[in-house]
């Protein structure tokens, strides 16, 4: 059969589907197929990439201390900036309803329910010393303006908030002042840290979005706080598409996305998901059947030991990654279901493509007008469909789906 082959290298073709799929599998399973490893701590622990020197690596085999850990609570203060030369049009808590509760929603869903971001509001203004334009704010800041804008602001509100009791620092600017530039809000990483309170204020999260702001634009920032890097393509000259590495799939491409809840990679990453709901796979010389649990779906009794996650590495800084992707929890506008399929690098820095999915469906598009990259809004593999990765040596069948929901994923070597 001939087959489409895409730029990457994928090559795919779709898998002609049999009239019993039942009777199929169980032969399958009783013949030439071996059960894949099991996904104890030692063996999960085997494909999890090494953290590099790259910024916002996506090596996981340790936690980087520069950046707090989300297990359990974070505390974080949202504090409001006015501007002399303008007045602000809204209350504080009236902006505040922008962002919470549906960014904690948005991360106690992603986790499972392990990490809640507590917001605490500075209910009045807190006024700058200087007009909106002074600062210069623009998508790339001046350094000097930058750090002025923090200093200003820090001060500002050092008497009237205790920078010791929070974990994150949200600055939100009145989105109102003629000098707010809405493509400008970023996380601000500072190499000496500012300091109030006795405490060292090594980084903020700047915000000058207009009211209503970006879709989970709170949330994508606050993941670059966690140490997730940006997975989108920015052009160099700011024009083109930016959305060809990872489309849709996870908020740290495009807050945008129709399927932002974080790739299974990640959650590993944060914790959110534990060693032993990662399938750590090897290739041998016989197909191996593995079962993946919905990455979106809520955890369950005795979901610690069903796998979200199938991973095999294919490099010391590289890691071909599969999960099923459902139109549940934050995925819930997800353009197409199935098993979605991603290469990882760990020496790859934010920005510069450490994730790129996988096409399933290679020269052809879905959901104009509402995914941000139709081309890999229907990246995923349905049942009976699958591709071969040729620049690793893998193929990758989607076998069947149980009644639960549970994807049958089929590993083999490319032929």
């Amino acid at each position: 059969m001939p087959r489409d082959r895409t730029p990457d290298g994928v090559e795919r073709r779709r898998l002609r589907r049999l009239a019993a799929v039942a009777t199929s599998l169980s032969a399958l399973i009783a013949t030439s197929v071996v059960a894949g490893p099991a996904t104890a701590s030692d063996a999960a622990l085997s494909c999890a990439l090494n953290r590099t020197d790259a910024h916002h690596s996506e090596g996981l085999d340790s936690w980087n201390g520069a950046y707090p850990r989300p297990a359990g609570h974070l505390d974080a203060v949202m504090i409001f900036l006015s501007f002399p030369d303008s007045r602000p049009l809204a209350q504080p808590g009236e902006i505040a309803k922008d962002y919470f509760p549906a960014t904690s929603r948005f991360f106690d869903r992603a986790s499972y329910g392990r990490f809640r971001l507590r917001a605490h509001l500075h209910k009045k203004w807190v006024q700058m010393p200087h007009r909106s334009g002074a600062y210069g704010i623009q998508r790339d800041w001046d350094s000097g303006h930058r750090s002025a804008y923090l200093r200003d602001a820090v001060a500002a509100a050092d008497a009237s908030v205790d920078f010791s009791r929070y974990d994150l620092v949200y600055f939100v600017a009145d989105p109102d002042a003629p000098g707010v530039d809405s493509d400008a809000t970023k996380v601000v990483n500072l190499d000496e840290p500012m300091h109030a309170d006795h405490t060292d204020l090594r980084r903020f999260v700047t915000v000058f979005e207009q009211s209503p702001p970006d879709r989970n634009v709170l949330a994508h920032e606050t993941g670059h706080v966690l140490d997730l890097p940006d997975l989108y393509h920015r052009p160099g000259d700011g024009k083109g598409d930016w959305d060809t590495y990872v489309g849709d799939w996870d908020l740290m491409g495009s807050q945008f996305g129709l399927a932002p809840d974080p790739f299974g990679w990640h959650k590993w990453k944060l914790g959110w998901l534990g060693d032993n709901q990662i399938d750590c796979a090897t290739l041998g010389r016989s197909p191996t059947l593995h079962s993946l649990r919905p990455l979106s779906d809520p955890a369950e009794p005795g979901d610690a030991r069903r796998p979200r996650l199938l991973v095999v590495r294919t490099g010391p800084d590289s890691a071909l990654a599969m999960e099923g992707r459902d139109a549940t929890g934050n995925d819930r506008s997800v353009c197409s279901q199935g098993v979605l399929v991603y290469r990882v690098r760990s020496d790859t820095a934010s920005g510069a493509g450490p994730v790129r999915v996988l096409d399933g469906h290679p020269g052809s598009s879905a959901c104009w007008g509402t995914s941000v990259y139709p081309p890999l809004a229907n990246a995923p593999l349905g049942v009976g469909e699958g591709l071969t990765d040729r620049q690793d040596g893998l193929r990758i069948q989607v076998e069947g789906r149980s009644t639960d929901g549970e994807w049958t994923v089929k590993l083999s070597r490319a032929d």
